[in-house]
């Protein structure tokens, strides 16, 4: 085992410079440049890990760069609550706090607004604490992806990912309740 240890440092040690070139050339976002470099020696790592024979490191680290290099310009971008915003008859963006019911119209829209945000937060609670914790930094607090990961040390991939399941737990949680809210 430390010998296989060994043969991917030396990997490492030998093509970090170029494949950091390589990918920085193509790549105009050095934060994503330096995820894609991660994400490589990764994947080497694994596949030394699942046994799995490669001839040509250099050629296989390169290809595996240019597939994600690949990916990134062909994911989709992360849609925020604020893109995805409704707006008013005058063109202006409604923020979360116009789309529910006011407080002062009444005892039954005040009923709405309670069980919207009742809902809300229960669905929040029920999502992992890394998927809840970048769902409210990004969506609630404004903190961009960058900046969370610079602070956390959690790459930007990781991080939309973890959003992105959120998403997709709260649109799928909060579907019924929105659609008895748009009926009533």
């Amino acid at each position: 085992m430390a010998k296989q240890d060994q043969r991917i440092s030396d990997v490492v040690k030998r093509e970090q410079s170029r494949l950091r070139n390589f990918i920085r050339r193509r790549v105009p976002d050095p934060s994503d440049a330096e995820d894609i470099v991660q994400e490589v020696f990764y994947e080497l790592v694994e596949a030394n890990r699942l046994l799995m024979p490669i001839e040509h490191v250099t050629g296989w680290l390169f290809r595996v760069a240019r597939n994600r290099i690949t990916d990134l310009f062909c994911k989709p971008k992360p849609k925020a609550f604020s893109e995805a915003a409704l707006e008013d008859e005058a063109g202006e963006l409604l923020q979360i706090e116009d789309l529910l019911p006011s407080p002062e119209a009444g005892p039954e829209a005040l009923y709405f607004r309670h069980l919207l945000l009742e809902e809300l937060e229960q669905a929040l609670a029920e999502l992992p604490a890394e998927q809840r914790n970048v769902f409210v930094a990004h969506e609630l607090e404004g903190r961009s992806f960058k900046q969370m990961a610079a602070e956390t040390g959690v790459s930007v991939n990781t991080l939309l990912s973890r959003k992105r399941y959120a998403v997709l737990h709260l649109r799928e949680r909060l579907q019924t309740i929105y659609d008895e809210f748009t009926k009533a």
